[in-house]
């Protein structure tokens, strides 16, 4: 059966301008992707190539003149089932998002489990920009404790990486000289072809051995043997800002892994983990902090000295003090990691009650006792309750 002419599967006049071929296809490619379309998704397949054909041809001036004239068989090759079809010829469609939109491409399509769009894994990867691809990113992890977050601190890190290549400067090429790559002939890309049923689709893909250049090293680095990238360990210094908070997660540009000769690094991230402290505990930017004090202290009140994130201070404990009562001491905690204001340290008193007396010390306690029972029965005088 022959082809259908293209306008007619466009639905769109013969004088009708690009515009409105554009409309025309993105609107029943949004209806006949495979997808998304509804029903016998094998027709909707067939249905969704006939369009992209019909479009990739009358997209392009020269190709619609000559289709105008001659019809199919005035084309030179065939989009979909040609042998000689060449995706990088496919401007129009080559970059789906310029008909979708990037935005409306990926919500609309989604993406595969593999990574890429819907599309790619059911028609095969697009053509891929040329050029050195970039380094992979890091991460690592650092342990702080709890005064390097009110304080900040910096860690020295040793990080595993693949780095430039130090003897070719990143080249590969000892000397700096280049040949044509023989894998791609200097396009820096490869295709493949793929067989699916009727249909043949070519992809096309950065040139794995040379990454895209297009170059060969004329005579391979002895060090890194054409690579241009070493594994290494690298010593860095890294600051941890003040007020970090438990699973901050620290950027440090260019310091990932190398990319291909002549791509860009990698960056590293720095997981901040905060160690439990054995006295404190963080609220926020407060800190708690649970003390005990004596029944004398408590019942007298006293001042007494307690830690802190900045070192020892002096707080003051009220006569009459109650157990699990809160002390507060302004501006002795942690402070905001983008304002940087402190928060306070609050002082749980934790009442002690001794275990252990001596003969005096029950002597004195029973007294005590006593003397508060006695207070407590009798009823008070006319001068104890003006005192």
């Amino acid at each position: 059966m022959g082809k259908r002419d293209y306008y007619e599967v466009l639905g769109v006049p013969r004088v009708a301008p690009k515009d409105e071929i554009k409309r025309a296809y993105r609107r029943l490619a949004k209806q006949y992707h495979p997808d998304m379309a509804k029903g016998d998704k094998k027709q909707a397949e067939e249905r969704f190539k006939e369009l992209s054909e019909a479009y990739e041809v009358l997209a392009d001036d020269d190709k619609r003149k000559l289709y105008d004239a001659y019809g199919h068989d005035g084309l030179k090759q065939q989009v979909w089932g040609g042998q000689d079809f060449d995706w990088s010829r496919f401007t129009h469609y080559g970059d789906i998002e310029d008909i979708f939109g990037a935005d409306v491409f990926s919500s609309f399509f989604g993406r595969s489990p593999s990574g890429g769009s819907l599309f790619e894994e059911f028609f095969g990867p697009r053509q891929r920009r040329r050029g050195p691809r970039r380094g992979r990113d890091l991460e690592t992890e650092v342990m702080v404790s709890l005064e390097d977050v009110a304080h900040g601190a910096r860690r020295e890190l040793h990080i595993p990486r693949i780095a430039p290549c130090r003897e070719c400067n990143g080249t590969g090429a000892h000397g700096g000289r280049f040949v044509t790559c023989p894998e791609c002939k200097g396009r820096g890309q490869v295709s493949r072809a793929q067989t699916r049923g009727f249909t043949q689709v070519i992809s096309i893909t950065t040139c794995p051995r040379c990454g895209g250049r297009g170059q060969w090293p004329e005579v391979a680095c002895s060090t890194c043997r054409g690579a241009g990238r070493v594994e290494t360990t690298s010593t860095l210094q890294v600051e941890i800002p003040a007020g970090a908070t438990d699973g901050l997660r620290l950027r440090v540009p260019a310091k990932g892994e190398a990319g291909d000769p002549g791509g860009p690094p990698g960056d590293l991230y720095v997981l901040v983990q905060v160690q439990e402290h054995p006295q404190f505990r963080r609220d926020g930017g407060d800190v708690v902090l649970e003390w005990p004090v004596t029944f004398t202290q408590a019942g007298l009140g006293a001042d007494i000295e307690v830690p802190t994130l900045d070192g020892a201070a002096k707080v003051h404990v009220p006569a009459g003090t109650q157990s699990h009562t809160l002390l507060r001491l302004r501006g002795k905690g942690l402070p905001d990691l983008e304002t940087g204001r402190r928060g306070d340290l609050l002082i749980r008193v934790i009442v002690v009650t001794p275990h252990r007396l001596t003969a005096e010390e029950r002597r004195l306690l029973e007294k005590l006792a006593q003397l508060l029972g006695d207070y407590a029965r009798r009823p008070k005088s006319f001068f104890e309750k003006l005192r």
